[in-house]
């Protein structure tokens, strides 16, 4: 069967004028809005070996590669679905012998095998930091505060950063609510689909008043410290109260306790972006561990961003001035009006016209069309 030229495969996509430029305006905007704040970019490859990327991929993400066979090394590569991965594995290895904690940052594409109805492309631009050698309260906001600042320089406004608990179930099974070993996944499960019914189902009715503890920051902390086993998740639950109270003010916060979908990795906590106009989550992030060759383990948090929400939402675009340039024109006073951020559009005909330009060069000057 022929393949239509302009068909892609499904999930990919061109970017064209002016929404390719405006990818790599944002994408510049937020990896220096990362470096400015010490975070030293890392730039780790697209394909690595299969067996390097699952050892560092959990849950779905370790599913969501997709392979190809070296011909080199007849050995299985994979496209890696998440950048996070890369960073901890430089970190552990060739930046091992470094002082902690280690600020690094990075950005470029991601691919996944298969895409989902929130997110119909394969193919996205990441761009995030990571803080590697602690994950304490002071840590989480220095991130936190990292992101905000970062999409900020991406001209996003009214931000909402929503708090998670992703090791909620482990830790109240293994105190004050316990469970069996083999019932935590399902009862995992049925909290992040809220599914009150499932918990019934299972005996664990007692997980249920987490679900309705979500809701604006404040309010679900109190309603979560009046709950039942809640003096098992005293120290989180005051961690979050105290990053709450540093970025008071500055975004919108709000807590879902029982979100788990996507924070598979992440340990006391997990956070999401969301931004007014723009559908969907914007970037995610929260704290992990990363596992040395040694075995040794190291704390770390971190958080990546989406670049492509925000262009499909015309974030990044600049009105620009576009300088035709007439047969015969002055070649240094073209290469002055570059330097001084003119696009020039120089004929190459007697025939072209200055179709597109906002001006046109008449001997020094530029002459609005």
């Amino acid at each position: 069967m022929t393949i239509s030229p302009g068909l892609l495969p499904e999930g990919l996509r061109d970017r064209l004028p002016p929404q390719a430029e405006a990818a790599s305006r944002l994408l510049h905007r937020v990896i220096v809005a990362i470096g400015r704040n010490g975070y030293d970019r890392v730039s780790p490859p697209l394909v690595e070996y299969e067996e390097s990327l699952v050892g560092r991929l959990k849950s779905a993400r370790a599913q969501d590669l997709l392979r190809l066979v070296d011909p080199l090394s007849q050995r299985t590569l994979a496209f890696r679905p998440d950048m996070t991965a890369q960073v901890g594995r430089i970190a552990a290895t060739r930046m091992a012998h470094l002082p902690r904690p280690l600020r690094l940052a990075y950005g470029g594409p991601v691919l996944k095998l298969r895409a989902t109805q929130l997110r119909p492309e394969r193919e996205l631009t990441q761009a995030g930091a990571e803080l590697i050698g602690l994950d304490s309260v002071a840590g989480v906001v220095e991130l936190l505060t990292v992101a905000i600042e970062a999409l900020e320089a991406a001209r996003i406004t009214a931000i909402t950063i929503d708090l998670t608990l992703p090791d909620l179930v482990e830790t109240l099974a293994a105190g004050p609510l316990p469970l069996p070993s083999w019932r935590v996944d399902e009862v995992r499960e049925m909290l992040d689909g809220k599914d009150a019914g499932g918990l019934a189902a299972l005996g664990a009715e007692a997980y249920l008043p987490f679900v309705a503890a979500a809701g604006p920051l404040e309010g679900a902390l109190a309603r979560l410290r009046a709950l039942d086993g809640a003096a098992a998740l005293q120290s989180r639950l005051d961690g979050i109260e105290a990053i709450g109270r540093a970025l008071a003010g500055r975004v919108t916060l709000t807590l879902d306790p029982t979100e788990r979908h996507g924070f598979e990795y992440q340990s006391w906590i997990g956070f999401s972006f969301f931004a007014e106009g723009l559908s969907g989550e914007i970037g995610r992030g929260g704290s992990y561990t990363i596992v040395h060759p040694s075995g040794a383990e190291e704390p770390a948090v971190g958080f990546s961003l989406y670049i492509d929400p925000l262009v499909d939402a015309g974030l990044g675009t600049e009105p620009r001035r576009r300088l035709f340039l007439p047969l015969g024109h002055d070649a240094r006073v073209a290469r002055e009006m570059r330097r001084a951020g003119w696009i020039t559009i120089a004929a190459l005909s007697p025939e072209d016209r200055p179709d597109g330009c906002t001006h046109r060069l008449d001997g020094p000057v530029a002459v609005a069309l």
